[in-house]
């Protein structure tokens, strides 16, 4: 089983809290818009890290993070981006991917809407943590933990690290 702790839209700002609620897990994972490289590496040196970069991020964001993410975790097909869309609105730049080939979950950052969908079109979980920074519109900021045991997704939780 693997604990993944998930983030996105931290836009410079990096709450110390997030150290205690994802000390537990096994990675991080960042859906784009860090604002800055030292959020990746504050990240990368507490835990093993994967990331994508999000539409502020400048060219050295852009030099260390891909704009998607595809992967495997255990058993699970991974594809990660900031901007995604979400069932039924995928965005024009992921659409004919995730409909010819789509993951078992879809993780996007970018709204700032935390948001936990299924797309039982394709079968795929799409996953938005909502955003960690103080930047932006949301009202709380969000994380989510879960875990991965081989094929499934477990105990999914969203933490609220407070007012922006």
């Amino acid at each position: 089983m693997t604990k993944i702790g998930l983030i996105s839209d931290t836009h410079g700002f990096l709450d110390d809290a997030v150290f205690k609620y994802f000390d537990q897990c096994d990675e991080i994972w960042h859906a784009g818009d860090f604002g800055s490289v030292a959020i990746i590496d504050s990240l990368a040196a507490f835990k093993p890290f994967k990331g994508v970069w999000g539409n502020i991020d400048g060219k050295d964001v852009r030099a260390v993070c891909p704009e998607h993410l595809r992967f495997y975790c255990e058993d699970v097909d991974v594809w990660m981006t900031h901007i995604g869309g979400y069932p039924g609105r995928y965005a024009a730049q992921v659409k004919p991917e995730i409909v010819l080939h789509p993951p078992k979950v879809f993780i996007c950052g970018h709204s700032h809407i935390l948001k936990v969908q299924f797309d039982p079109k394709l079968g795929l979980l799409h996953l938005n943590p909502g955003a960690a920074g103080k930047q932006g519109w949301h009202k709380v900021r969000t994380l989510m933990r879960f875990d991965i045991n081989r094929d499934k997704i477990e105990n999914m939780e969203v933490i609220e690290l407070g007012i922006r």
